[in-house]
């Protein structure tokens, strides 16, 4: 994770899903992505060890009103919410499962 804030806030509404009882992990893909694959599989990876962490994948193509009202410009793009769906980190590209496991510590 790149360790950019962006602050504002994301609602289980917004995202159609319900967020993490502790964090959130929303990622941004795009069909043809590679990287977004790899990252599908971290995201899992990272919600399995840690308990109360939701994953949430947003199509960006289908999405396009949050992806411009968010400034994601290419995926993958992941956002860490806390518990109260406050944008705490953002990363363009393929995490690394550690950065995420640190970005969540930030987040709890």
């Amino acid at each position: 994770m790149d360790g950019r804030t962006t602050g504002g806030t994301l609602s289980a509404a917004q995202l159609g899903e319900e967020l993490g009882d502790r964090a959130t992990l929303v990622q941004f893909s795009s069909a043809f992505c590679q990287p977004c694959r790899a990252t599908r599989r971290t995201l899992a990876e990272v919600t399995g060890m840690v308990e109360g962490v939701a994953h949430i994948e947003i199509d960006a193509e289908a999405h396009l009103t949050l992806v411009r009202r968010l400034g994601i410009s290419r995926t993958p793009t992941v956002l860490v919410l806390d518990a109260d769906g406050r944008i705490i980190r953002r990363a363009a590209g393929q995490p690394r499962t550690v950065d995420v496991v640190a970005a969540l510590g930030q987040a709890m």
